[in-house]
């Protein structure tokens, strides 16, 4: 990967390209540090324990680098634009003039895009007004020299521009983004999420390291698990590495075809088809579902303590061992929703016969289709438990953390996250999938600009 980029850089116009690139991030990172007029936010943010917290707000601030938890103006990030996305992408398949406007090519391509746009702003717009309500519940909005709320007009103007700041912000990341598409390296939307996730780091290591809670200053015991905890991480980059190149190979044989005195056709090729065929997209649909019962509970009066309600919520906290196969169950259903929208047997059955190919062994039609629709039910079965294992280690290895540390009395009883770890699995997959995504763009751009024609 470093002799890719050092490779990339001796090139005049990639060199071109790499530098916007790193300067739309510049800037984005500048916006993330910059805080909206009118709140007070304190030195840990609006989320106090945002290492042990498992809401919607905590997940929201790790997709954001963290400028979500401090209330800058790039706090939505680009969240709003990947929601859309998602739901137009969902929207695709069952309305039909979307999905007509789809196979209409480059110009049906335009106009779901700007339709996209309208849908981020819409939902920026709605994020950001329940994110001043929030702010509002949470006592960080600025107050009158009375130390009161503002009220009247004075509260009015105070929302809106509150409100009007935070949408233009996610206006602000979704140009961001799409001026790195047309003029950087990468996809914009992953480049900027990627650039979120490595922005909050140091605040993790600081948070799992520092002298005053970390796991050194808890004593000898945590150092063996500290270590462990670097090896982990670095064996799960490795699988992830392995699962993102690994594919399904569907062989295909054209029939030969003879126009005039040419003969043509007759190959063998195949169909690759990637274990990982829906990247990360299970894993942040099942973790946003799970984190919105305790957002929820941010909005409510505390359960009393035994109540059905208290129970209820917990379930959903990571520190419960029931948050793990709910976890699991979620991210297998989605693996298989998301395949099904990507692949249509019925079409590459129909694709493959228009082509005069067929599959070794197996009839055209029907059990050409069956044949398809098995070999994607195998590999979508695989990638999900693929992603799960990322995705699942480490809220187990938190809890074993922990559950060991409890057994041998070297932490408290309650202390039920101390072991946790930072850098979920979907921060880690992000990770990986964005920087294997850009260096082989890399190297397909650097294998165009050095490809002998037969001008040459």
């Amino acid at each position: 990967m470093l002799q890719t980029l050092i490779n990339a850089w001796r090139i005049p116009e990639l060199r071109r390209k790499l530098l916007f690139t790193a300067f739309i991030l510049l800037v984005f990172r500048i916006g993330s540090a910059i805080t909206i007029p009118f709140v007070d936010i304190g030195v840990n943010g609006i989320i106090p324990d945002i290492q042990n917290d498992s809401s919607f707000l905590s997940y929201l601030s790790m997709m954001t680098g963290d400028a979500f938890n401090y209330a800058t103006i790039l706090a939505m990030s680009i969240t709003p634009y990947i929601n859309s996305s998602i739901i137009m992408q969902l929207l695709t398949v069952a309305i039909p003039a979307l999905e007509r406007l789809q196979k209409e090519g480059e110009e049906g391509r335009k106009k779901i895009a700007t339709i996209t746009r309208y849908v981020t702003i819409g939902l920026g717009l709605m994020q950001a007004t329940a994110y001043y309500f929030f702010l509002s519940n949470q006592g960080n909005l600025l107050k009158d020299s009375a130390g009161e709320a503002f009220t009247g007009v004075g509260a009015v103007l105070q929302a809106l521009v509150i409100i009007s700041v935070l949408t233009a912000g996610a206006g602000l990341t979704m140009w961001l983004g799409e001026r790195i598409n047309e003029s950087g390296i990468g996809n914009g939307v992953s480049i900027l999420l990627f650039a979120g996730i490595v922005a909050r780091i140091p605040t993790m290591v600081t948070q799992l390291y520092g002298p005053t809670n970390g796991y050194v200053a808890k004593g000898g015991f945590y150092v063996p698990l500290s270590i462990l905890a670097g090896i982990a991480l670095l064996a799960i980059i490795a699988f992830i590495v392995w699962m993102d190149n690994a594919e399904r190979r569907i062989p295909v044989q054209y029939a030969k075809r003879v126009v005039g005195r040419k003969m043509y056709g007759g190959q063998s090729t195949h169909i690759p088809i990637k274990v990982n065929m829906s990247g990360v997209m299970p894993v942040i649909f099942a973790s946003s579902i799970l984190s919105l019962p305790p957002t929820i509970q941010l909005f409510i009066k505390a359960p009393a303590a035994g109540s059905f309600w208290e129970k209820f919520f917990s379930v959903f906290e990571t520190s419960n061992w029931l948050y793990v196969p709910l976890y699991f169950l979620l991210i297998i259903a989605f693996a298989y929703f998301y395949a099904s929208i990507q692949y249509d047997p019925v079409e590459m059955s129909n694709n493959i016969r228009k082509n005069s190919g067929a599959i070794p062994g197996y009839r055209p039609g029907q059990p050409t289709v069956d044949y398809i629709r098995r070999i994607l039910n195998r590999i979508t079965l695989l990638g999900a438990l693929m992603l799960s294992v990322v995705a699942l280690f480490p809220i187990v290895f938190s809890l074993l953390g922990t559950m060991l540390l409890r057994v041998t009395g070297t932490v408290a009883a309650d202390a039920t996250n101390v072991f946790s770890v930072s850098m979920g699995g979907t921060s880690i997959i992000i990770m990986v999938g964005v920087a294997l995504e850009t260096v082989k763009q890399l190297e397909s751009q650097m294998m165009m600009r050095h490809y002998r024609g037969f001008l040459d």
